[in-house]
């Protein structure tokens, strides 16, 4: 076999790959005499089979794995002779090959940058923290009794008003005719709630229990029940009791309504939580920091096909509703349709932008975990995977069987984990600086959090209100469909 470089710009490498007739011959007959060693064919005894029998029956079948397994072990001894890492997958390409004839091949990889990491010591990290004060808690523990306020009759008939409860029955028409799920009776409606298509509520406004009144609202254009989409509609309707907020009274009594023992150890919880959110948001910010210094700390030539796939990765999460494109040039790979499709230029640079602050920071955590030998272990997978179990109650076995099948999930639960085991060794590293902030000045949004790629939440039950800082530079975890 012959490796010879044919190409070395930038981060690409080419190489022709001959492989000789002789040396695939050889290989063809060495498996054929230990295919014939255990064959067992008819009319012959086991082990004394002839090889040119062998080779009638398996010929073309051996000489197909013996290409296989040629073109695989020339491009691992090609990457290992030349001292190469590959940043993704090799492309072998076999340019010409028959029966009796050498191989010739064509190997096309890009390799990782080389590169010298930043001084992690000399990271200036600024961390906002949060302050839990006893107002604080007080107004947490107001909102949730508002929230669980229960009702009561009000004392003296009177016109129904915004924030009050009325039980009523009711009967829509369009046309004059009954609709299906336009009828109920003795429904519960807070006015001021929004939960009723638009106008049904006002019309409530100013109702008098027990006389019946026809209130006419339009359905959305939108609406998802197609039928009655964008039409009007009248409901007849009887408010049969006009009901009040409750008394707000936060007391030890409130709080066994919401399952504790005591006023003192609701409060406790609710801190208890309010800490876990503000820290958490606390981490994001920081752990934002510390990619943005990174970011501006090195720059290196990228991989241009980890470049293209961040990059198609960014425009599908800012143009989900794009279609794929049928009439786009020839040379382009039908597979792959532009996923930047009916973007403007402006969001195709902020795409571009974004992929490769991803690429490059995801290149350097990598090198900053294989220098300081960070791993994931078994178990660090392992309590993600429950973690992620616990998301769908009633669910589990389901859930534990997707991952127990699929080994890719489990490994993707693994990037999350090995960023943050990265971030919180830089952060021991760094010149880390708490700093005590105001709770609107933590979840203040950044700019660079508003860029038009739509950083999403991660966790589907994160207990945070506010959008994640930053999404992570690793392959996200693969989400498992909630069944219906």
């Amino acid at each position: 076999m012959t490796i010879t470089q044919t190409l070395s710009e930038g981060l690409k490498r080419e190489f022709e790959i001959v492989i000789t007739s002789s040396e695939i011959d050889k290989l063809v007959n060495d498996k054929l005499i230990n295919i014939a060693k255990e064959a067992k064919l008819p009319g012959f005894r086991p082990g004394k089979v002839p090889v040119s029998v062998v080779k009638n029956r398996f010929g073309k079948q051996v000489l197909g794995e013996v290409v296989r397994e040629s073109v695989d072990n020339a491009t691992k001894e090609t990457m290992e002779s030349s001292n190469l890492t590959a940043s993704s997958q090799p492309k072998i390409e076999i340019v010409s090959f028959e029966e009796g004839e050498d191989l010739k091949a064509k190997l096309s990889v890009e390799i990782m940058p080389e590169f010298e990491l930043p001084e992690l010591s000399s990271l200036e990290i600024i961390r906002p923290v949060v302050e839990i004060k006893t107002k604080d808690i007080d107004e947490a523990v107001e909102k949730i009794a508002k929230e669980n306020i229960g009702t009561k009759p009000i004392k003296k008939n009177r016109p129904a008003k915004t924030g009050d409860t009325l039980v009523i029955d009711f009967l829509g028409k369009v046309d004059g005719a009954p609709f299906e799920g336009g009828e109920a009776k003795g429904h519960n409606l807070k006015l001021g709630s929004n939960s009723f298509i638009p106008g049904f509520e006002d019309g409530l406004i100013g109702a008098i229990k027990d006389k019946p009144i026809s209130i006419k609202v339009t359905f959305p254009e939108d609406y998802q029940a197609k039928n009655l989409a964008g039409k009007e509609a009248i409901f007849d309707t009887t408010v049969s009791e006009i009901k009040e907020d409750a008394d707000l009274v936060i007391n030890d009594e409130f709080a066994k309504t919401l399952g504790m023992e005591s006023l003192e150890l609701l409060k406790k919880a609710v801190s208890e939580q309010m800490k876990k959110q503000h820290d958490e948001v606390s981490r994001q910010k920081a752990k934002r920091d510390v990619l943005d210094k990174l970011a501006d700390a090195i720059s290196f030539e990228l991989p241009e096909t980890l470049q293209k796939e961040e990059y198609d990765s960014v425009c599908r999460a800012m143009n989900p509703n794009a279609k794929p494109d049928h009439d786009h040039d020839h040379d382009h790979d039908h597979d792959h349709p532009s996923a930047d499709k009916g973007m403007t230029q402006d969001e195709k640079d902020d795409a571009s932008e974004i992929s490769k602050r991803r690429v490059r920071l995801g290149l350097l955590l990598s090198e900053i975990g294989r220098k300081n030998n960070i791993k994931v272990e078994e178990e660090d997978t392992r309590n993600a995977m429950m973690k992620e179990i616990q998301k769908y109650p009633g669910q589990e076995k389901e859930v534990m069987e997707y991952f127990k099948n699929n080994p890719n999930a489990q490994q993707q639960l693994s990037g999350p984990i090995f960023e943050d085991k990265i971030i919180d060794f830089i952060l021991e590293l760094a010149k880390t600086e708490d700093k005590v902030v105001s709770i609107e000045e933590l979840y203040k949004q950044d700019e660079l959090d508003l860029i038009k790629e739509a950083e999403k939440a991660k966790k589907s039950n994160k207990t945070v209100t506010k959008k994640t800082i930053e999404k992570p530079v690793s392959k996200n975890k693969k989400k498992i469909e909630k069944k219906k």
